[in-house]
């Protein structure tokens, strides 16, 4: 168990741009108890007021502070259940804190693997619908749609086949293609590059050093350390929702190789 989160010292020659002060999430789950069987009989219970459901306490994040720069790119990486995902959702606004906050300056943008796409839409409408979604209008689709397409290697004639068709390596791809196709205040990128083969992990690599240069700040999660070293200036590793380290690149993969033998 960590008690002492890592200091948090301000940097008076850099810009915060996200502000993270002693925040905890805590999900509350409801369930049958000891109650077991399928789901059939679980709602019979709930009709006839049999076995109220209880509720558990799940604290994903635990009095995690930190400050993010203008300029950064932080590496979120811990084991499964470490409060990675949370972490991101709760600086995109997603998740209301239990305690503690989150200030951001500017929009922050999530660009996660299940990122709400139409799967029953072709790629080529999902393409306009992402970019008006993310504020851009119709003129300025019509300038990245190329770039865009160009961006997602799809398979030939793919772009206009319906996403449900879609492998979870193109979907990914083309997920990561719209959200880069504009800058964000604050990007928030979760496991968008793990389906990724090594050329398109390149190209990512590019674009987010472009939209670290034009924007605010990028966080990304991935359990692939590599793209992490390669990808940040800085990494944040979560152990059971709290921060254990919080440093360069290199000094934090390899105290966490060490620690958890990966």
């Amino acid at each position: 168990m960590i008690d002492q989160q890592p200091e948090v010292v301000l940097d008076d020659s850099r810009d915060p741009i996200v502000v993270v002060d002693g925040l905890h999430i805590v999900y509350r789950v409801y369930g049958a108890g000891g109650n077991k069987g399928s789901a059939a009989s679980a709602l019979m219970r709930v009709v006839r007021r049999e076995g109220r459901p209880q509720m558990k306490e799940v604290h994903a994040v635990r009095g995690v502070s930190f400050i993010a720069y203008r300029g950064d790119a932080i590496g979120i990486i811990g084991t499964n259940g470490s409060g990675k995902s949370t972490l991101l959702k709760a600086i995109a606004g997603l998740l209301p804190p239990a305690r503690g906050g989150v200030y951001t300056d500017g929009q922050p943008s999530l660009l996660g693997v299940n990122a709400a796409l139409m799967k029953d839409l072709s790629g080529s409408r999902n393409i306009v619908l992402g970019c008006l979604a993310m504020g851009l209008d119709m003129e300025e689709t019509k300038k990245r749609y190329d770039q865009i397409v160009k961006f997602a290697d799809l398979k030939p004639g793919f772009i206009d086949y319906p996403m449900n068709t879609y492998s979870s390596g193109m979907g990914a791809r083309l997920r990561f293609a719209i959200a880069a196709a504009r800058t964000h205040d604050v990007m928030l990128i979760d496991e968008a590059l793990a389906t990724g083969d090594a050329k398109f992990k390149r190209r990512s690599k590019a674009k987010i050093e472009e939209l670290r240069k034009d924007a605010g700040a990028v966080f990304l999660v991935a359990h692939n350390l590599d793209v992490i070293e390669e990808t940040c200036n800085r990494v944040i590793w979560l152990d059971d929702g709290r921060i254990r380290m919080d440093g360069d690149p290199q000094s934090v993969i390899k105290s966490y190789t060490e620690a958890s033998g990966k």
